[in-house]
């Protein structure tokens, strides 16, 4: 990525993602479990729709990558009793998270954080 299109990115995420990391700092605090420090600080970060560094796009489609099998366990998606992976999932922004990362991810490259 060229410093010239850097202005042309946005690396705030849409409102959907900073709803999604909202609803689950919501349910990991009623529920206390799910996620870990990283990701309540990246719910956070989604949360208040702060501009993220390009390593931190990176991180999130890892993270995604990694945690793809949590959709297929147990109580995935029940808002009533939400399994520790659905929180989590939600933490770093939900489906919506991570299709907004694949597609930045495409945009940023290999950008360094300025």
């Amino acid at each position: 990525m060229r410093e010239a299109d850097n202005d042309e990115i946005d690396l705030c995420c849409p409102q959907i993602v900073a709803d999604n990391a909202a609803r689950g700092l919501r349910l990991r605090g009623i529920f206390g479990r799910g996620g870990t420090e990283v990701g309540v600080a990246r719910a956070t970060e989604l949360k208040n729709r702060d501009k993220l560094s390009p390593s931190t796009i990176r991180r999130m489609v890892s993270y995604f990558a990694r945690h793809e099998v949590d959709k297929k366990g147990r109580n995935y998606g029940n808002e009533a009793n939400p399994s520790a992976g659905y929180i989590a999932w939600l933490l770093w922004g939900g489906d919506e998270g991570r299709a907004w990362a694949l597609d930045l991810k495409q945009k940023i490259g290999n950008a360094p954080d300025i």
